[in-house]
């Protein structure tokens, strides 16, 4: 048999659930097959208000403020087929990938039990339960705290006890900022590297020059562009 062993394995995308306060990895969900696509939203945190939507509004002297980091979102398809892991055994076809996916967006029975032992105890306020804080990773260059907005399952195939065993889940994200995030908290510190990463990229691409725009810096400057 032929081996290549000089061939890199190849690095998979996945979701990783630290504890905010220690900032220990709790979980690690690594995704079956890389997504072959992926769909990024930026929208920027203007300053101008409503004056960016074409009104002619707002405030001109704000025009080329931001008011914080871009809001950017993330959507892609990901694949889970229990047939492609034949040395694994899966008495419950992909029900546990499933649910581990499933309750990324679910507290726990026993928070849920204790929100109910306070609310009959007569707490005034109780505060909405804390999720660990979830990380995607899409290599080693794109590591954001992220918030699940969306998951839908699309199960395709199932064995003979109706367990599934082939499904298609869409999955959005939010990435979350410092504006989404209390000072302090380790989220908005990843946040920080993450968009230090994006700093240090750009920072490597080359420069384009004006004469590929047919222009000259002596037209900008004196405004005949």
């Amino acid at each position: 048999m032929t081996r290549y062993p000089d061939i890199p394995k190849p690095v998979r995308s996945g979701i990783v659930l630290v504890d905010p306060e220690r900032g220990t990895p709790q979980r690690i969900i690594v995704l079956q097959f890389n997504p072959d696509t992926l769909e990024r939203s930026l929208s920027p945190q203007s300053a101008g208000g409503s004056g960016d939507a074409g009104s002619g509004s707002g405030d001109r002297n704000e025009a080329l403020r931001l008011k914080g980091p871009a809001q950017e979102t993330w959507k892609f398809t990901a694949e889970i087929d229990a047939t492609d892991q034949f040395e694994v055994a899966a008495p419950d076809g992909i029900h546990p990938q499933l649910a581990t996916l499933e309750m990324l967006v679910q507290p726990t029975t026993a928070q849920l039990r204790e929100a109910s032992r306070l609310s009959r105890q007569g707490t005034i306020e109780i505060s909405p339960i804390e999720m660990p804080l979830t990380l995607f990773t899409w290599g080693s260059k794109r590591v954001m705290p992220v918030r699940l907005t969306e998951l839908s399952i699309s199960e395709s195939a199932f064995d003979v006890n109706l367990n599934p065993i082939r499904a298609s889940l869409a999955v959005g994200m939010k990435v979350l900022t410092v504006g989404d995030l209390p000072a302090g908290h380790r989220g908005a510190e990843l946040y920080l590297a993450h968009l230090a990463q994006k700093e240090r990229l750009a920072r490597a691409a080359r420069a384009g020059g004006l004469g590929a725009l047919g222009l000259t810096g002596a037209d900008i400057a004196a405004g005949r562009v």
